[in-house]
């Protein structure tokens, strides 16, 4: 059973000074050791596993990291196996596509963020593909409730128009022509995405040309999105140059069973004259959108 929520007077309760924990390698069930960084308030209220978008390093998240475990909440943040911290060698050897950075990577840091950290309610903060995966992680039913930044149906036919330009090279020539290439895609080298393993890449191409995305797999897969029931809260912002309403839509219908709040916003409300798909991370948030609306939801 998942630990019972916070209680909403704790929130208001001065926080003792917290720690960063040393850089720690999880064990994944196959035995893949994974870059991770916990931070831990001498007293958690609460605990959050940070999942990262496809080809963001979980440096990208330190300062939100930062901020959530000063108002009290343990957080761990973590590279996929081949990302960031846990690339060890090269990317040809990497033998992963998305549903094993879910099934192992993904559930071996909630684990531990549950042994570290035990007792407390964990709140999953997904950014874009961290909210996608969340019905292929084992024990997501220890999980109190879901938060979705970015995240969208990856279907290249719901990308916002000056992206579906962009896309149709990738799908149709980046891909196919450099990854037998080089033994896995060298984003790195062009601006498109980052570097990522050859079956990461040829899982997500996959997905994005099908209009149900991963669910487009199959009747089991659409099972295991309509057997997610914890609460969602969705955060999808107007101006993301990637995702467009119809795709925040669609991916979290796929959520059929869970209770879902959609929160779309505008940079106008925020105060700020863009966020797009990655600003929701940047110190710039801080006020309007970390504590203003986040921290609401973790109370909530």
């Amino acid at each position: 059973m998942a630990a019972t929520k916070i209680a909403p007077e704790l929130l208001d309760q001065p926080v003792e000074p917290w720690v960063l924990a040393d850089p720690t390698d999880v064990v994944t069930p196959d035995g893949t050791a994974i870059a991770a960084k916990f931070y831990v308030p001498a007293r958690p209220l609460g605990a959050v596993l940070l999942v990262p978008a496809m080809g963001v390093a979980q440096s990208f998240y330190a300062k939100f990291a930062h901020w959530l475990t000063s108002e009290g909440f343990a957080v761990v943040t973590f590279d996929y196996r081949g990302m960031g911290e846990s690339r060890r060698g090269s990317l040809r050897a990497v033998a992963a596509d998305i549903v094993t950075w879910a099934e192992q990577d993904v559930t071996a840091v909630l684990r531990e963020l549950e042994r570290r950290v035990p007792g407390v309610p964990i709140t999953w903060i997904g950014h874009s593909l961290g909210g996608q995966i969340i019905p292929f992680v084992r024990d997501r039913g220890r999980v109190e409730k879901i938060i979705t930044i970015g995240t969208g149906n990856g279907y290249w036919r719901l990308n916002v128009p000056k992206l579906r330009r962009k896309v149709w090279l990738l799908w149709w020539f980046a891909h196919p022509v450099l990854t037998p290439m080089f033994g896995y895609f060298p984003g790195g080298r062009i601006g498109m995405v980052g570097d990522l393993p050859r079956n990461v890449i040829t899982q997500w191409r996959k997905w994005c040309l099908q209009p149900d995305y991963a669910a487009g797999d199959g009747p089991a897969v659409r099972e295991l999105y309509e057997g997610v029931t914890t609460p969602i809260t969705a955060f999808s912002l107007t101006d993301d140059e990637m995702m467009s309403e119809d795709s925040v839509r669609t991916i979290h219908d796929l959520y059929a069973n869970a209770p879902r709040t959609m929160r779309r916003l505008t940079p106008d409300e925020l105060g700020v004259e863009r966020v797009g798909h990655f600003g929701a991370f940047r110190d710039s948030m801080r006020n309007p959108l970390w504590k203003g609306r986040i921290r609401r939801e973790l109370a909530e």
